[in-house]
């Protein structure tokens, strides 16, 4: 039985002096869970003592006799849990009446747990995790190829080694007060409408079921009324004469409430649902949610109504029903940058992963010669998303002109190096609604109380002539994409391409060992 445990050095040392008086006591110097810093604490979780409820759901504990014994909570610590504890082993002794040890018996050694490396670059976790001090915000970096996450960050984060030794009570109360939900990984669970960030696949599925050509037109006179209720654009004037290009550098709301009106929900919610939302993305993560991807079928299921028109039009800028994780909107930019092939996150090391990189570069550098077998067979499960891959090139070309020519809504944090320049697409998810009086007043996010204003969003693929990573960011109640997500973005990229050769010379094998 244990007394007390995790004593500081003056309690330790004045049990040992007074040893001789406390028959059976004996004083232990053991191992624990330590973190070196909170960067990652969401998504490596952290460690607590075993309880009733983890006794009944998981089984590999009954067989454990071990009193104290610290166990993963959350994130990587209870995904991999069974296996990084290994085996407990045991002495056994022949002891006399008094309880003193006469003679050994038997021991087994038991067997060490296993370690696992992770995707994460350490060193971009500690800097974004620096970017987003104070902010409610979360930030994913993902290799557009295999899917390596390089960064997963949630803001606020917490102190897991606070947890490994039993949970200071004001420590937990100052957690869970907390407005900015500290213990959340809005990277996985949170989940907000993906705004405009959502235009590039409304975008690209007009194009694949050709409702739309890249040329086709429609008048922003700054808003479209339908049934009697006004859509608006973010340009209280208009944007004018807009085609798809211009629709997503400028960002125009009325563009997309047109594009999705010919287009149907059913078809985006299609095309949506093939390019990684609505499901989740990793595995065995269980604060990771699913989202929402809308449909006809969806609302006559879960709401018990029809679908109507002006929801669609609603859906076609990303508001609605529609609800993303951050996670889910970097897979989504990552696979529209590596041209339209499906990947497969991952965070933990399990040998190379690099099938897709290679079977692309061959096909770039030797567009005449046939494939090796190798890889033919490495990439037998190739799966793309698209049905014209031009499409995809258009939507790459569109987001360009986003980031990097005048007017697009993020031109003002290009990074003007060819080494670094991006290719992003900014959005807002509307939190309240804005009235007509503060539309004719003109009235400004940061004007606004802090909780009306809405999320800021920002997703980005870099470098742009030979995409390597995708970025998504956002910043809760930041007001706008391009304002509050688009500078952080701006800085992680660069961070992120300075280490890529670092990175690549270990063969993507930099991360943190659990």
């Amino acid at each position: 039985m244990i007394v007390s445990e995790n004593l500081d050095w003056s309690d330790f040392s004045r049990i040992n002096l007074f040893l001789h008086e406390l028959e059976g006591v004996e004083p232990i110097v053991s191992v624990a869970r330590t973190y070196p810093d909170n960067s990652s604490a969401h998504i490596l979780g952290y460690v607590s003592q075993i309880s009733a409820k983890d006794l009944q759901t998981k089984e590999y504990l009954k067989e454990l006799a071990v009193p104290g014994m610290a166990i993963g909570k959350t994130g990587l610590e209870r995904k991999l849990d069974e296996q990084i504890i290994g085996k407990v082993g045991y002495q056994r002794y022949e002891v006399n009446a008094f309880g003193k040890r006469i003679r050994e018996i038997k021991i087994d050694e038991g067997q060490a747990g296993k370690s696992f490396k992770t995707t994460l670059d350490y060193e971009v976790q500690k800097y974004t995790n620096e970017l987003l001090k104070d902010k409610a915000a979360a930030v994913c970096v993902m290799d557009v190829y295999n899917g390596d996450i390089v960064s997963l960050v949630s803001s606020p984060t917490f102190e897991p080694n606070e947890f490994v030794h039993g949970l200071d009570k004001d420590y937990w109360n100052s957690l869970i007060k907390n407005d900015k939900k500290p213990l959340a990984n809005k990277a996985l669970s949170g989940l907000y409408p993906p705004g405009s960030t959502i235009k590039t696949l409304v975008a690209l599925s007009a194009l694949e079921n050709k409702i739309i050509r890249p040329l086709d037109t429609f008048r922003c006179k700054g808003k479209i009324e339908l049934y009697g209720e006004k859509f608006h654009c973010w340009e209280k004037d208009g944007h004018g004469i807009v085609n798809l290009r211009k629709g997503i550098q400028r960002s125009c709301d009325v563009y997309f409430y047109e594009v999705a009106r010919k287009l149907g929900v059913d078809r985006l919610s299609e095309t949506a649902k093939r390019f990684g939302l609505g499901k989740k993305v990793l595995s065995d993560f269980i604060e990771e949610r699913s989202g929402v991807v809308p449909n006809t079928k969806w609302k006559k299921k879960f709401i018990g109504q029809n679908w109507y028109l002006g929801e669609t039009l609603h859906s076609g800028i990303g508001q609605g029903y529609f609800q993303s994780t951050p996670l889910q909107l970097c897979l989504m930019t990552a696979q529209i940058a590596n041209g339209g092939f499906e990947i497969k996150p991952r965070i933990v090391v399990d040998g190379n992963n690099d099938n897709l990189r290679n079977y692309l570069k061959h096909k770039n550098e030797n567009p005449n010669e046939p494939l090796p077998t190798d890889l033919l067979v490495s990439n037998f499960d190739l799966k793309p998303l698209f049905k014209n891959q031009e499409h995809i090139n258009l939507i790459k070309d569109a987001m360009f002109s986003s980031s990097n020519e005048p007017g697009g809504t993020s031109y003002r944090h290009r990074l003007e190096d060819p080494k670094f320049t991006f290719a992003g697409k900014t959005g807002s998810s509307q939190i309240k609604r804005f009235t007509e009086a503060q539309r004719e007043a003109e009235v400004k996010q940061e004007s606004l109380p802090y909780k009306d204003r809405d999320h800021a969003l920002f997703v980005a693929f870099a470098p742009y002539k030979n995409p390597q990573y995708a970025i998504s960011v956002l910043v809760e109640h930041g007001g706008s994409g391009g304002k509050a997500a688009a500078p952080i973005a701006k800085k992680v990229i660069k961070k992120v391409l300075e280490r890529h050769e670092l990175r690549r010379s270990v063969n993507n094998q930099i991360g943190e060992t659990v």
